[in-house]
């Protein structure tokens, strides 16, 4: 089942906010919609909210005759979440044959979404021959993980978690510890769940119990997913990941960031200048719409944190593997330095 799609003049995607316990399927025909099913969270994940931007743009040409209404309704929809690079880059995507006309515009969000699944491939060979080479004597590994980076993240199999599939079907995952990832649970409620569906030997960690365990060693590596890497390789994920990154380094172990090449922003120099989205006091103090603290607590909750380029011991895409260890850049790698691989 692929997470989103274009199904006979409308998106149909997998509602998240219900799993594990109910797999629902949506229909969307209307932009706001949309917006609304990704500011919920109905559908996320960098890879999946890329084709979600595509597939909007396909939207707006088929609904929205006015050409500037359309400008306007694709720049609502590109806004919709502002950390992570892949919306905007979707809709920009799509938006560059806006003038040929709404067939045009189908046919580029069909490209976009059949590149993502030929790039989560990509990914998850890639990702996996880089492990074995980093960590070498080890026929099965331990990974640890954090959020969601599967199947339901993208369009199908993942970046992080498709990695980890990857070493499943080559025999080579003895373990995977994916961590609950709160305030969302995404971990618990979402990845937890893909493991399930792909029989993998999974146990759940608590968020704050991680940092802790990884130093103990009970994972050879760590594998995250991104919503936008900065030119310098400074990588925006999920809340959480910091910690695991200075983990890795306490414990010695690799620290790796699995993206597709649209995630890679040059024009975003460093981490310090990603926008962080805040979500709000309501994620924190209440859960499943049972109050979890004093009525009147407010919170601070950014969805997501950066992790400095010197944590990081490689980004793998779909095109290349840039070991940062090495000192190399997102930007120089781009311009065609020969030390990457």
């Amino acid at each position: 089942m692929r997470t989103i799609d274009w199904v006979d003049g409308a998106i149909e995607l997998i509602d998240q906010t219900l799993l594990p316990g109910e797999v629902s399927v949506r229909r969307i025909t209307e932009l706001d919609d949309l917006i609304t099913d990704i500011q919920r969270l109905a559908v996320r994940g960098a890879p999946a909210l890329g084709v979600a931007g595509a597939l909007g743009v396909a939207l707006i040409a088929r609904t929205e005759s006015d050409p500037e209404r359309r400008l306007e309704s694709a720049q609502r929809l590109r806004s919709a979440r502002p950390t992570a690079v892949n919306l905007s880059w979707g809709v920009d995507r799509a938006l560059t044959v806006l003038a040929d006309g709404p067939e045009a515009v189908l046919a580029e969000a069909i490209r976009v979404r059949d590149e993502d699944i030929a790039a989560c491939i990509s990914m998850g060979l890639s990702g996996a021959d880089l492990i074995r080479e980093l960590v070498p004597g080890r026929e099965k590994l331990r990974v640890a993980t954090i959020c969601n980076t599967g199947g339901l993240a993208a369009v199908e199999r993942g970046t992080a978690l498709g990695v980890i599939q990857t070493l499943l079907e080559q025999d080579s995952l003895e373990e995977v510890f994916p961590m609950e990832t709160r305030p969302l649970l995404q971990g618990a409620r979402l990845t937890a769940w893909e493991l399930t569906q792909m029989k993998a030997p999974f146990r759940l960690m608590v968020d704050s119990a991680g940092p802790f365990l990884i130093s103990r060693g009970i994972a050879d590596v760590i594998v995250i997913g991104a919503d936008r890497i900065a030119a310098n390789g400074d990588t925006a994920n999920k809340v959480g990941s910091f910690s695991l990154a200075l983990a890795a380094q306490r414990a010695g172990i690799p620290f790796l960031v699995i993206a597709p090449e649209s995630t890679v922003d040059l024009g975003t120099a460093t981490g310090a200048d990603i926008e962080i989205e805040d979500r709000g006091s309501a994620e924190v103090v209440a859960f499943a719409g049972v109050r979890t603290a004093p009525e009147g607590t407010q919170a601070v909750n950014p969805a997501f944190d950066v992790t400095p380029r010197d944590l990081i011991t490689a980004v793998v895409t779909d095109r290349r593997v840039v070991r940062l260890d090495q000192g190399l850049t997102m930007h120089d790698v781009a311009l065609g330095s020969s030390r990457a691989h």
